[in-house]
């Protein structure tokens, strides 16, 4: 049984991959997501490969509305990036929906925590469970210069 927010009507969640709309994808995030700005189309092919991807789609259409990824070893940990909502449905509870089914479709590798990071939906995420780290001073993070950076 799942506890995860029903969907508005019209719309669908998946999680095949194969029907992510890589061009629609790398459009959101490379031109209007703070953390992907100007991503390589390279880069974002590499990282979906990489990850288990998520999308929400029209039902009638079959057009991609919304899109999450996740990093994980499907045993102790994951780690939720790239969350989109197309503006055209921000606000009808599709990227809440979206979480959910994502954080259900973990629920059963028993991961022990799924991390995010996320500077303006706080809001969103705790609805479906996620909180402030409780030990921030334990967690640590190694950051490499980019080469664009170092130019």
């Amino acid at each position: 049984m799942s506890d995860a927010p029903d969907l508005p009507e019209g719309y669908e969640f998946s999680a095949d991959t194969d029907r992510v709309d890589v061009d629609r994808v790398h459009h959101w995030l490379s031109t209007d997501a703070y953390w992907a700005i100007g991503r390589p189309r390279e880069k974002h092919e590499h990282a979906m490969a990489s990850s288990l991807n998520f999308g929400v789609y029209e039902t009638a259409s079959g057009e991609q509305v919304a899109y999450a990824r996740v990093v994980t070893d499907r045993a102790l940990f994951a780690w939720l990036a790239d969350v989109y909502v197309d503006p055209s449905v921000r606000g009808k509870g599709v990227g809440t929906a979206l979480v959910g089914g994502v954080r259900e479709h973990l629920r059963p590798y028993g991961v022990r925590r799924v991390l995010l990071a996320t500077h303006d939906a706080h809001g969103v995420y705790e609805k479906l469970g996620f909180a402030p780290l409780e030990r921030p001073d334990q967690w640590m993070a190694l950051y490499f210069e980019t080469p664009e950076e170092s130019s």
